[in-house]
């Protein structure tokens, strides 16, 4: 039976609502009124249900789909305008203990070399992030309780933050790393984490056991009610992911929203964030062997709705996307990318001897972060480099209440261009500087609030001068 206040993982991910969910949906996507009456709900930024997003997405007329993009769009610009937040992963250590078939990592892989970074290396590729510029960071790391414990993840997460070079500091570290106990989201909480991120892959039980056929990670349920035990323990940012190749896209589509809708429900706040990753090539991983994958048109049809069920999450995309995929989704949703990423564990700073071999997946858009930088500033986007919200406590239901009264315009603009500021004095190549300094002095006339508007022009003054670290 569907619930989703409750927390057992088979009732607020019910199978047989989202066959329902889908068939429904089937149904009522040939009614154009009923369609265009979501589209108007949508359009007052207070989301949609599953079972409404899932009408959208089942929709092929053209005309409904350019109204998507263009709500999606107005959502998108109503609560980040034309910020796009920066980050980088940092792969830790590739071992693991799971059977996971989509994944190089998986324990029956003896082709991929095994590598787990020491402390002192952990710091090379620290320095190496921060002289690119970079300020956030999303930790990863395979599961393995021998060679991954959580002592050396909090003990790398210390070393991540006690590393300050330059002007460099990462300010921020979320994490990426397998479900554990309520005791251990404490410990990740105390750490001072930002996010905990968790991807369910799929929400399909039946498939979700058949990708994963041996390990720790092979318990549906232990994985699927992680988020529960992180918010349980602290943790009131966390952000959720499907694999879109794994399972048909429609049920993980409409699972994934169960699970955000089971968060509100449940702790009065949904997923900070939201990744949309595709299932791409690997070591021994081809996309052949997935015949769910889906077309880079409906990706960004997938992405719209999601901007208009969640308004008020973030929607993350990484380098797995081309440039041309990244540039189509920007205006339809995402809110951060990564960028100059690498996949393998020591490739920043060449810790790793044998190179990409240790890839977790194959990276489509290789250009450095400047390059990225260049062209989002290109195309009139800030490239954000700010963490004042989580350093400030703005997090969870505090920092959600501020994005949907639309309080929080008043905080990112400013730090946007102050981090912006900070990148462009620090790391930029000279026309990246050049496009950079003209896009912040047009955007600083845009701030509403003479107040901040003027300290903003303050603190750039200073940062000139070689001054760091302002924020709202």
């Amino acid at each position: 039976m569907y619930n989703p206040s409750s927390n057992i993982a088979t009732e607020f991910i019910d199978h047989n609502e989202i066959l329902d969910s889908i068939k429904s949906a089937a149904e009522k996507s040939a009614d154009i009124d009923y369609v265009n009456s979501l589209l108007e709900k949508a359009s007052m930024a207070k989301g949609l249900s599953h079972r409404e997003a899932a009408t959208l997405l089942q929709c092929d007329n053209p005309e409904i789909i350019g109204k998507i993009f263009r709500i999606a769009n107005e959502i998108k610009h109503r609560f980040y305008g034309n910020r796009i937040v920066m980050f980088a992963p940092l792969y830790l250590s590739n071992y693991c203990v799971n059977g996971c078939v989509y994944c190089p990592y998986h324990l029956k892989n003896k082709t991929i070399p095994r590598i787990k970074l020491t402390q002192e290396q952990i710091r090379r590729e620290v320095i190496a992030l921060q002289d690119m510029g970079h300020k956030r960071l999303a930790i990863e790391a395979g599961e393995d309780p021998r060679n991954n414990p959580l002592e050396y993840i909090l003990e790398s997460i210390e070393t991540i933050y006690s590393v300050k070079h330059r002007n460099g500091a990462i300010r921020r570290v979320n994490v990426n790393i397998a479900a554990t106990t309520i005791e251990n989201y404490r410990r990740l909480h105390d750490a001072k984490i930002g996010t905990y991120i968790l991807f369910q892959e799929t929400y399909n039980k039946e498939n979700y056991e058949r990708l994963h056929p041996n390990g720790p990670k092979s318990n549906y349920s232990w994985h699927t009610e992680a988020m529960d035990r992180a918010m349980l323990g602290g943790i009131d940012d966390v952000g959720l992911g499907v694999l879109y190749g794994l399972n048909t896209y429609r049920y993980d589509f409409i699972g994934l929203l169960m699970h955000a809708e089971h968060l509100e429900a449940c702790y009065g706040v949904g997923p900070h964030t939201i990744s949309v990753p595709r299932i791409c090539p690997a070591d021994d991983i081809s996309t052949d062997d997935f015949p769910d994958s889906i077309s880079d048109d409906l990706f960004c049809r997938i992405v719209a709705i999601l901007r208009l069920a969640v308004p008020y999450t973030g929607l993350i995309i990484s380098t797995r996307e081309s440039p041309a995929v990244r540039a189509k989704v920007l205006d339809l949703g995402i809110s951060q990318i990564s960028g100059g990423s690498k996949t393998s564990v020591g490739g920043y700073a060449d810790n790793n001897p044998e190179g990409n071999s240790s890839a977790q997946f194959d990276i489509s858009d290789n250009r450095s972060l400047d390059e990225v930088v260049d062209w989002l500033i290109s195309t009139n986007h800030i490239p954000s480099f700010c963490t004042a919200c989580y350093r400030q406590g703005r997090t969870g239901d505090r920092f959600m209440s501020l994005v949907k009264n639309g309080q929080i315009a008043n905080c990112c603009a400013p730090n946007a261009l102050l981090t912006l500021a900070e990148y462009l004095r620090d790391y930029a190549s000279a026309t990246t500087l050049k496009k950079g300094l003209k896009l912040i002095e047009n955007q600083v006339k845009e701030i509403p609030h003479e107040k901040i508007k003027s300290l903003t022009i303050e603190y750039l003054s200073r940062i000139d001068k070689g001054e760091r670290d302002f924020n709202f």
